[in-house]
């Protein structure tokens, strides 16, 4: 376990703003490396969130569209939604979530339909679940989640069902929960194994889901695992830090972070931004194949964390977010396979 020690009050422990604990951050870590320009990769800038800027959206993707609901933008929680067409580069307004405006939920997709829910109004932690259907354009609240209501939790999709765990309820949580949108029924599965975590990070390769980052007890956490829909199991990967007596993690110095955002392209993923103490740009590729992380071009845009992403398999994006009390509404998109010659 790296000994990292967060600079920062927790939000719900010492009850101050978001806002607050955010500004004691600098404004960027400057992560890349004097060798950034013959790093792989290019980041594009795209046409930018109609809505107002914001942090510590719910996010999620249904096949080539990405959505943003919610968020933060430092004075108000919010409750808006966002479709973001990956191919057309364009965004559209769609139904307002109608449960209570809030900040640091989780989403997730299954099939083709979305799910949000916890997170924070400002006063109370939440746990109420809902569905998203984009062809009707409607909300629809589903069973609460059966877990203490939170915020900074972790959620993915996989094999039919939503997954929800981890996250604070004034106290650091590890406990998974397992919804069936047929049923709409909630079932507890195995916790995740090592730390327990707030703002982790996840993304799903091939229906198997990672889980990587977040922080505990004034720590960051380096501990890296996956979970097999089809077993119900965690089993856990090399840690992503320099950890090891071999040579393949000597250059994990700096993945170790707090409410990154992570996006596949080709099978492959691509974790980046969030904070370890300060803001991180720096990218890293991860190959489940191998469990190997290799380091790629930057992020290109303002260094932020608590941004939100999306990822058709084929396209990854890294949208909104906040560095101190600055919030963004800018979309960046990621080349795996270009070069970038242009200095930042």
């Amino acid at each position: 376990m790296i000994k990292t020690t967060i600079h920062k009050q927790r939000t719900m422990i010492h009850k101050t703003t978001f806002a607050a604990i955010v500004a004691l951050l600098p404004i960027v870590l400057p992560a890349c490396s004097d060798d950034d320009d013959d790093l792989m990769g290019k980041w594009y800038r795209r046409s930018d969130m109609d809505g107002v800027a914001r942090s510590d959206a719910a996010f999620f993707t249904i096949g080539d569209k990405g959505y943003v609901v919610g968020g933060y933008d430092g004075k108000d929680r919010l409750s808006d939604c966002w479709e973001y067409d990956m191919d057309l580069d364009q965004w559209t307004q769609k139904a307002d979530f109608p449960g209570v405006a809030r900040n640091s939920a989780v989403a997730t997709a299954v099939d083709d339909k979305g799910y949000l829910g916890t997170g924070y109004d400002g006063i109370n932690y939440l746990n109420d679940f809902w569905e998203f259907d984009p062809t009707a354009n409607t909300w629809t609240q589903k069973a609460d989640y059966p877990g203490s209501a939170r915020y900074g939790a972790v959620a993915f999709g996989t094999g039919g069902k939503a997954y929800v765990g981890c996250g604070y309820d004034g106290n650091y949580l590890k406990d998974f929960y397992a919804f069936d949108p047929a049923t709409d029924k909630w079932e507890q599965t195995l916790s995740i194994g090592g730390s327990k975590r707030e703002g982790a990070t996840a993304f799903v390769i091939d229906d198997i889901a990672y889980i990587c980052g977040g922080a505990n007890n004034g720590e960051y956490v380096d501990d890296f695992w996956k979970f097999d829909p089809a077993t119900a199991t965690w089993t856990q990967l090399r840690d992503i830090s320099n950890s090891s007596d071999d040579d393949y993690d000597d250059d994990y110095t700096s993945i170790v972070r707090e409410f990154g955002v992570a996006f596949v392209i080709d099978g492959v993923a691509y974790f980046t931004c969030g904070a370890s103490g300060s803001i991180h740009t720096d990218t890293w590729k991860y190959y489940p194949t191998s469990d190997l992380w290799e380091e790629v071009r930057g992020f290109k845009g303002t260094g932020r964390t608590a941004a939100a992403s999306f990822s058709s398999g084929k396209k990854g994006f890294v949208v909104s977010g906040k560095s101190g009390t600055t919030r963004f509404d800018d979309i960046w998109e990621f080349h795996p396979y270009e070069y970038d010659e242009d200095e930042y």
